[in-house]
């Protein structure tokens, strides 16, 4: 579609144009803020964490991913969703996702277990034998 094409456009339809013009290259950029993770966390942001402490950055950048998801699944619902999805919270899910990755590879060159909480066994009183008296 030329300029002078699009310019004789009805209003309506100049707009449709520019919207999917507008998506499709917010889409490019999804793809490419994938790509790009790297940039927006720092290399040796984990290097000094113990296993313990990588253990629960990783539970709070899963939640916090999760959390951003559900926030850009809900705007996506609405009127220009996919754009406000973009525009509000793509950076800080592409950020989280970086950092988790990073926190991830570090768990592993440290060779670190998941911590495994123990339930306590219940304290069952114990039961008097046969016959005998009770006080």
């Amino acid at each position: 579609m030329s300029i002078r094409t699009f310019l004789h456009l009805p209003p309506r339809a100049a707009v449709t144009a520019a919207l999917l013009a507008l998506g499709g290259l917010l889409c490019g950029c999804a793809q490419m803020g994938e790509t790009l993770s790297p940039a927006f966390v720092d290399p040796a942001k984990y290097d000094l964490y113990d296993c313990k402490q990588l253990e629960t950055e990783r539970a709070a950048l899963t939640s916090r991913a999760a959390e951003l998801q559900g926030l850009m699944s809900k705007a996506e619902t609405g009127v220009g969703g996919a754009v406000v999805a973009e525009v509000a919270y793509r950076n800080d899910y592409v950020a989280v996702r970086a950092q988790q990755k990073l926190a991830e590879e570090n768990w592993r060159r440290s060779r670190c277990d998941e911590t495994i909480v123990a339930t306590p066994a219940p304290i069952v009183p114990p039961v008097p034998a046969r016959g005998a008296r009770s006080r």
